[in-house]
């Protein structure tokens, strides 16, 4: 679990692109928050401290609405189609010991068994959880494995479960590399060093 989060936030009055483009010309993110039946929320949010939040999508946070504290997990992050930065937040209310759904990262632990390779096909797993419990990521062993990883190799933590139907499709495919493959790794082993040796004599002639 991350450290707890906790951002201030004030109520938004203004509204349209215009207000919205000057609310991040002064180091603001527009953001609205909703759930549990309730209007939603026009809030402006700092923008480092926000950025740097939902670097895990998943984040708890507490914001703190002009002193009314509230629980929020983001839902939908729009960012600048050129520089990445956050343009907006949906944030989705929630309460303490309340489980949602939310999609976990899958993290690859070990290698298969020698002379195999694999591949992660499904990077992230939806999962259930308590909103003040969710898993930073749901690791998988493949540790000498010589089969698929499927669903069931996933390690929950306690108090998480799966939010999947499909349970046969492979997590991680264990599988034998072609000798197509291997020869594009001979190829780029050759290239390197010919690259290598090549620098090798320019440095030579300059010298």
């Amino acid at each position: 679990m991350a450290d707890k989060i906790v951002i201030p936030a004030t109520t938004r009055t203004d509204f349209g692109k215009g207000a919205a483009r000057k609310a991040r010309r002064s180091g603001y993110i527009p953001g609205v928050v909703y759930g549990h039946g309730e209007d939603p929320i026009h809030i402006l949010l700092p923008n480092h401290e926000t950025t740097l939040a939902v670097r895990n999508p998943n984040a708890l946070i507490t914001l703190d609405i002009e002193g009314k504290k509230q629980l929020v997990l983001p839902k939908d992050i729009q960012r600048d189609a050129i520089y990445r930065s956050v343009d907006h937040l949906d944030l989705l209310a929630v309460r303490s010991g309340e489980k949602v759904v939310v999609d976990a990262p899958v993290e690859v632990i070990g290698e298969p068994a020698s002379g195999l390779e694999y591949l992660l096909d499904q990077p992230t797993v939806a999962v259930e959880a308590e909103a003040t419990h969710l898993p930073d990521s749901i690791s998988i062993d493949i540790t000498d494995r010589e089969e698929n990883a499927l669903p069931e190799h996933l390690q929950l933590p306690a108090g998480v479960t799966l939010a999947i139907t499909d349970l046969e499709s492979p997590v991680v495919t264990i599988y034998e590399p072609t000798v197509q493959d291997l020869g594009d790794e001979d190829e780029t082993a050759e290239e390197s060093e010919a690259e290598s040796t090549s620098e090798g004599e320019s440095e030579s002639d300059d010298a």
